[in-house]
């Protein structure tokens, strides 16, 4: 059996984490879109007025996977919610518990941070997710459509 371990991420830690975005980027067909390299993660990720948090999963001590969340809010709730921006396992790790054992992990901490929800965003073609995640207890919100403005699109608006 595998012993897993879940800890915070460091600034330190940002080259494996730049290398674990770029395998998560290349296995959701994206790698042309990863314009961070480890130094920009550790200036942004690790700042101290940075938004976002990590962790980094090992399991039999070597690191294989990360999660990366942050605080989102609910007027709805009127409290805080937990959103995860990104949550990885390297393949020859998948099936070893670390993928569930994150999620536990940020559960964990949307629990004692008293959130009323924790959310993320999976890819519609990516059934193996979103099996995963629906064995959870995890319900998709079909009812939203996400929407996005990024570099050029927000300039322009912000111009208006």
């Amino acid at each position: 059996m595998s012993q897993i371990a879940i800890r915070a991420a460091g600034r330190d830690d940002a080259p494996l984490i730049h290398r674990f975005i770029r395998e998560l980027a290349a296995y959701e067909r994206a790698e042309h879109l990863v314009e961070a390299d480890a130094q920009a993660l550790a200036l942004s990720l690790f700042a101290p007025d940075s938004p976002a948090r990590a962790v980094i999963g090992a399991v039999d001590g070597r690191p294989a996977g990360f999660a990366v969340y942050f605080f989102s809010y609910s007027t709805w709730q009127g409290r805080r919610g937990l959103y995860l921006e990104d949550l990885y396992v390297s393949p020859e790790q998948r099936g070893s518990g670390l993928g569930r054992a994150l999620l536990a992990h940020l559960a964990g901490i949307a629990e004692a941070s008293g959130c009323g929800r924790f959310e993320w965003s999976v890819l519609d073609w990516n059934e193996p997710a979103i099996r995963f995640y629906e064995s959870l207890g995890a319900a998709p919100q079909r009812e939203w459509v996400r929407y996005r403005l990024a570099n050029a699109a927000i300039a322009r608006v912000a111009g208006l």
